[in-house]
């Protein structure tokens, strides 16, 4: 898995969650005809000339790149719906606003293959970067209650996948150094969770058919 080698290892490299997030659905403004694609994911078409449908993004994009179609951002890359959402990020000290998991990989996409079909892209940019950096700070905000909580899990609402993988190998670390100084006896013991579940014969399994011989 990529990244483990790494001294700060993450379950995902950014490109594979980029990957991932190339399924999700996203409207495109086709300027051709063509027959419908039938494919592993899914139907998808017939395409007609200025008719609205829906595709995965990483065919919408390929379709882009040969001129076959405009690719129509998500409503939540409104200025207005992003301004809303940063005010809202802003004013809230708990749990971030929902948005879109992929959030973060669907618009650094649609900015680097479809640019031209965002209004106001360099204010859109502008603003999912703002949202993500309140999103983050809130994170290590939520970062500091560890010490003084006795738990051995924490619990952040609404995450994207790129937070969370990012958040995810500092989080661990973070644990286990305030649990070696302050809680050691909630430090997971590997030996002793593997002992536990491991699965034991019962004293009296009573008396076994035979098997029959071929």
């Amino acid at each position: 898995m990529a990244g483990q080698s790494d001294s700060n290892p993450s379950l995902f490299s950014a490109e594979e969650v980029e990957f991932m997030a190339e399924d999700e659905l996203i409207e495109i403004v086709p300027n051709m005809r063509m027959e419908p694609l039938n494919l592993i994911c899914g139907d998808y078409g017939p395409f007609f000339p200025q008719m609205v449908t829906q595709v995965p993004l990483w065919l919408a994009i390929a379709l882009k790149k040969r001129g076959k179609c405009a690719i129509r951002p998500p409503s939540w890359m409104l200025i207005e719906s992003l301004t809303r959402i940063l005010e809202s990020e802003r004013e809230s000290q708990e749990a971030s606003q929902v948005l879109p998991f992929h959030y973060v990989e669907i618009s650094r996409l649609l900015f680097d293959h479809a640019r031209e079909d965002i209004p106001d892209v360099y204010m859109v940019r502008s603003l999912i970067e703002d949202i993500r950096d309140v999103r983050l700070h809130k994170v290590e905000t939520s970062l500091e209650s560890f010490e003084g909580a006795r738990s051995s899990a924490v619990r952040i609402m609404n995450l994207s996948a790129m937070e969370v993988n990012v958040v995810r190998p500092f989080v661990g670390r973070a644990l286990q150094a305030f649990y070696k100084h302050g809680s050691p006896d909630l430090i997971p013991n590997p030996e002793r969770m593997s002992n536990s579940n491991r699965w034991q014969q019962p004293a009296d399994p009573g008396q076994r058919r035979p098997l029959r011989k071929r």
